[in-house]
């Protein structure tokens, strides 16, 4: 059967494309049999990627089917005109001035073409990057990034010579190698010590003689005791009165739970475990059961819902100080929820895709006063009423990223005030642009990486200093370079197609300019809205172990637990110490001093285990 190719030129190589999709290469385009080059990452695509395998195809294709149409539209004017031509002069310049317009029309598809492929193509290698690349946009500015070699390379050196004191295990006599040091273990202060001595006895073997102490050597490990449950009984004696036959017995103590048999330090650690390690309910079950206590996964669910709802209160005080502070980050991210209604309507899956909300204050890079803070929110759909209804209370700059649903914060209120002013992320734009460069090779997106690294070079050196401080190296430093920028971009429009990639990136930046700016305009802007997109992340991590929450009050639950655990955590808490305290005291605290309990105010019953610093 006759099988049609295509071939295309690829860089320094031309390919041989069969339309079913066979990819084969020229043999004398490579010595070493490899079809593909050196692109190992492109080769694993066309491999072992039937997705990508045909988008890279479909790009071809399309690349062939548009050259078609510009010939087919061409050949029918060349056809006309193959014949003798005419001796009238006014004839001929009628024929020359079609051609010129045909010519200028022609260039202009093929312009409109040129910028159709370059889109596929960057969207081409963003879907390559999602499913296989890494998620940094990082670009080699001055030397190449050797990290992971360097760490292969150690983990061999290691492996052969797995001497101790490459970690400073031992505080004897010890030797300073010229190797790099490896990193030591960080260990709390509050973590158990056990000291085993070593004695070599009274007299000497050697010769019977007394021995007296002149030193010691100590050498530590670091060992693992595994969890263990208990079962802790609280026996209330009776007793009567022998004179009256008065009946007296201890009230009962609270439990976290009501009627319930988990303690606040397994319900602490099933929190914990699902909403931070997150290890799902279904596998919480075959770890306890391997400690002997089958507990069903209904009982571990009924148990989270309810630890969740006493611990509510403390999570609406954290909401209610996150939206009353005058600088925010925000971000969100999807979630599978399961809703029955899909699967009675013919959906056979059932699932929908709600949304987590994350609102974060962290004053520390400019050294705020405020303790930081991070609340989640759940909503079934993404509508702009939902970040509407939470910030309903804040006043002040939020950082977020383009979503349409953010703008009417942005509008002025009744009395032309306006209460939200928004500031920009540059990593957002930077992204844009680095897709560019990535699926074209643009020297123009290439730049626009420089200039914009530029400024990231000078807000690490004012992180973490007073907001005027950053304010005034920004107005020494970055207002300069961002003027620049932008004059690049306006020079840039006019001599790149309009509808292309590139061009989009550029006026993503031009048309929202005032919210790019206003990181020099205020010392506590930051450049960029990674804060939030750090604090987001953990619902990415778990979303890939539990897969979906089971209903709408499923995710109301995700995001409550998550707004404890990461606040803690932003507080320098152990979550599972702050959550087991706090929750064998907040049914017996007064309600007037509830605050006493949130992360930044918290002091333990017990001494506290803090986490590594």
């Amino acid at each position: 059967m006759y099988n049609p190719s295509v071939r295309f030129p690829r860089r320094d190589r031309t390919f041989s494309v069969a339309l079913p999709g066979r990819w084969r290469c020229p043999p004398d385009s490579r010595t070493d049999g490899h079809a593909l080059g050196r692109n190992r990452l492109e080769t694993a695509i066309l491999v072992g990627a039937p997705l990508s395998r045909s988008l890279i195809f479909f790009r071809y294709f399309c690349r062939g089917f548009l050259c078609f149409l510009a010939v087919s539209r061409y050949y029918p004017e060349m056809e006309r005109h193959s014949g003798p031509l005419p001796d009238d002069l006014e004839t001929l310049k009628g024929i020359i001035m079609a051609q010129q317009g045909e010519i200028v029309r022609l260039s202009a598809s093929a312009r409109a073409y040129d910028a159709l492929v370059q889109s596929l193509r960057i969207r081409i290698a963003r879907l390559q990057k999602q499913k296989f690349g890494a998620s940094s946009e990082k670009i080699e500015r001055e030397t190449e990034q050797l990290e992971l070699l360097l760490e292969d390379v150690e983990i061999a050196i290691a492996a052969a010579d797995p001497s101790p004191k490459s970690e400073g295990g031992d505080r004897g006599d010890t030797v300073v190698s010229p190797q790099r040091r490896r990193g030591r273990p960080r260990v709390s202060d509050a973590t158990p010590r056990e000291r085993i001595v070593l004695d070599p006895g009274e007299a000497c073997s050697a010769c019977g003689g007394p021995l007296r102490l002149v030193g010691e050597d100590v050498t530590e490990i670091l060992d693992f005791i595994a969890a263990k449950l208990k079962i802790v009984e609280t026996a209330r004696l009776k007793k009567s009165c022998r004179h009256c036959e008065t009946m007296v017995q201890p009230e009962a103590p609270s439990r976290p739970v009501p009627r319930g048999m988990a303690g606040p330090g397994l319900l602490a650690h099933i929190l914990v475990s699902k909403f931070d390690d997150h290890i799902p309910l279904y596998r919480q079950n075959e770890i306890f059961a391997r400690q002997g206590v089958e507990i069903p996964r209904s009982t571990l669910i009924d148990w989270c819902g309810q630890a969740v709802a006493v611990l509510r209160p403390l999570t609406d005080m954290i909401r209610q100080e996150v939206v009353e502070a005058d600088l925010l980050h925000a971000d969100d991210t999807p979630i599978q929820v399961l809703d029955p209604r899909l699967r009675q309507a013919g959906k056979p899956r059932g699932v929908k895709e709600g949304r987590i909300w994350t609102y974060l204050r962290d004053p520390r890079p400019w050294g705020g006063s405020d303790p930081p803070a991070v609340a989640y929110w759940f909503s079934p759909d993404r509508k702009g009423i939902n970040p509407q209804t939470h910030l309903a209370q804040f006043r002040g700059i939020l950082q977020a990223d383009a979503y349409a649903g953010f703008r009417d914060l942005y509008k002025p209120d009744a009395t032309g005030t306006v209460r939200v002013r928004e500031a920009a992320c540059w990593a957002h734009l930077r992204r844009a642009f680095h897709d560019v460069w990535k699926g074209s090779g643009s020297t123009i997106a290439r730049e626009a990486l420089e200039q914009i690294g530029e400024l990231y070079d000078i807000e690490r050196q004012i992180t973490g200093h007073p907001a005027r401080h950053r304010l005034a190296v920004r107005q020494e430093k970055s207002r300069p370079r961002v003027i620049a920028f932008h004059a690049w971009c306006e020079a840039q429009l006019t001599r790149i197609p309009g509808k292309g990639e590139l061009a989009k990136a550029i006026r993503y930046a031009l048309n929202r300019w005032a919210a790019f700016t206003l990181f020099v305009e205020d010392g506590r802007v930051a450049i960029d809205n990674n804060p939030a997109e750090r604090a987001i992340r953990p619902v990415c991590v778990g979303r890939k172990n539990y897969l979906f929450a089971g209903s709408d009050a499923g995710g109301d639950n995700i995001a409550d637990a998550m707004t404890l655990i990461e606040s803690a955590k932003l507080s320098g808490i152990n979550p599972h110490d702050y959550l087991a305290d706090v929750l064998a005291r907040i049914n017996e605290h007064k309600i007037n001093r509830l605050h006493e309990l949130l992360p930044w105010n918290w002091q333990p019953l017990n001494t506290p285990h803090r986490q590594a610093a």
